[in-house]
């Protein structure tokens, strides 16, 4: 596991700049001058630190390679990389990855955000409290201006995020985020999206490392003159969505290495004078998060118990329909909630936890099994009302395979 973060190390005679703030445009040669001077002033009256702002340029076709260059020339610290192809996301990873700052930012050239919240978005970065750091234009006290469709669909999609990738985060869109540059060298090679969708995957993968994530409360204004395609976009978002998921639900990124290199220390409690690296016994590790996903995996896997159950009840019976239905989805149920409950990647443990759940399974079976059992011997019961005893045998089935599986799981994940 890693170590906690260090400060940044600056004071007023460092050379070197502490901030590097990115601004990606594409055929931006109207707005990139008043954006990068206002930016400039604002930074050398209120940035307590040295810094730099680094135009980056993908594959512009009008005139604002030519603009980026005289403003570096115009303003200190001011500087231009070009690349020849599009993409946000390229952009970024190209700029931040060539940087020597230890903490690095972006903004969108159009100054939406009010630059007052600068130094609030990477001052937890520099001090070492934080990993990461994102505007929200989402909290109770932020202040935005822009349109319906915008605001319902920013809503959906991070509420979508919620949902299919388990996000923690608030707005994944909001052009106004840091990274710690050290952060960044571990991240960035996994990050495959080039465009859009380059930020949502950037925070769920540092989510998964167990990096902090600190956000700050922004007034936006929303840029009439907005070029981004929003459906284009929104498709792209949703097939990026796609890819992420299947690469964490197969275990294709190396989560557990990754939290190895950038994740942070766990607690240190302290015994006596010499303090330990675990966390305190008696409070339990993501309970309300767990019982979420437990719930949502038993869900699915009631569902697929019962169609089984009814399409094999005819040609097998009720007992062996209920045995081979519940054994089938057992071992799936095990493997989704070791790998989305708790956390747990890699094949260390797997044939005790399996164990685990096919004891869980026994028991499932023997409540199931013995409830049917003792309805069939009071009456002849019709499907659903058979159905609804099944149900209800799976709800206590299910309380008692979360009990067994926390007390097996929960002090092992990867």
């Amino acid at each position: 596991m890693g170590v906690p973060r260090a400060a940044v190390q600056a004071g007023p005679t460092t050379a070197g700049a502490v901030l590097d703030v990115v601004i990606p445009v594409h055929n931006e040669e109207t707005d990139l001058g008043p954006c990068v001077r206002r930016l400039h002033a604002h930074l050398s009256e209120h940035f307590p630190y040295p810094f730099q702002i680094t135009i980056a340029d993908n594959a512009s076709v009008d005139g604002t390679l030519a603009v980026a260059e005289a403003l570096a020339a115009e303003l200190p610290g001011v500087g231009v990389r070009h690349l020849d192809a599009k993409g946000r996301g390229r952009a970024l990873s190209a700029a931040w990855s060539a940087s020597s700052a230890p903490v690095l930012a972006y903004m969108d050239v159009d100054l939406s955000t009010d630059l007052a919240a600068l130094l609030p978005l990477v001052a937890p970065l520099i001090s070492g409290h934080s990993d990461l750091a994102i505007g929200t234009r989402l909290a109770r006290t932020s202040r935005v201006v822009r349109g319906a469709k915008r605001e319902v669909i920013s809503r959906a999609y991070n509420l979508l995020l919620r949902g299919a990738l388990a996000a923690r985060f608030s707005d994944a869109q909001c052009g106004f985020k840091a990274i710690r540059a050290d952060v960044a060298g571990g991240l960035l090679p996994l990050v495959r999206d080039t465009g859009w969708f380059f930020d949502t995957e950037l925070l769920v993968l540092a989510q998964r490392a167990g990096l902090r994530i600190h956000e700050v409360p922004v007034d936006w204004v929303d840029d009439p003159d907005s070029r981004v395609d929003i459906v284009a976009t929104a498709l792209a978002d949703l097939r990026g969505m796609g890819r992420l998921g299947r690469a964490l639900l197969t275990g294709a990124l190396p989560l557990t290495e990754l939290r190895a290199q950038v994740g942070r220390a766990p607690l240190a409690v302290q015994v006596g004078r010499a303090p330990l690296a675990v966390p305190p016994a008696q409070v339990p590790v993501g309970l309300p998060r767990q019982l979420v996903r437990f719930a949502a995996v038993g869900v699915a896997s009631t569902l697929a118990y019962l169609l089984l159950f009814v399409a094999t009840r005819g040609a097998l019976g009720a007992q062996p329909a209920n045995l081979l239905a519940l054994l089938v989805t057992a071992v799936a149920n095990t493997a989704a909630n070791r790998r989305l409950t708790f956390g747990i990647t890699g094949r260390r443990h797997a044939g005790r936890h399996h164990a685990q759940g096919l004891l869980a399974f026994a028991l499932g079976l023997a409540l199931t099994s013995g409830s049917l059992a003792v309805l069939h011997t009071v009456a002849v019961p019709t499907r659903p009302v058979e159905l609804a005893v099944l149900v209800a045998a799976n709800l206590a089935a299910t309380v008692l395979r979360f009990v067994l599986l926390r007390l097996g799981m929960h002090h092992r994940r990867s």
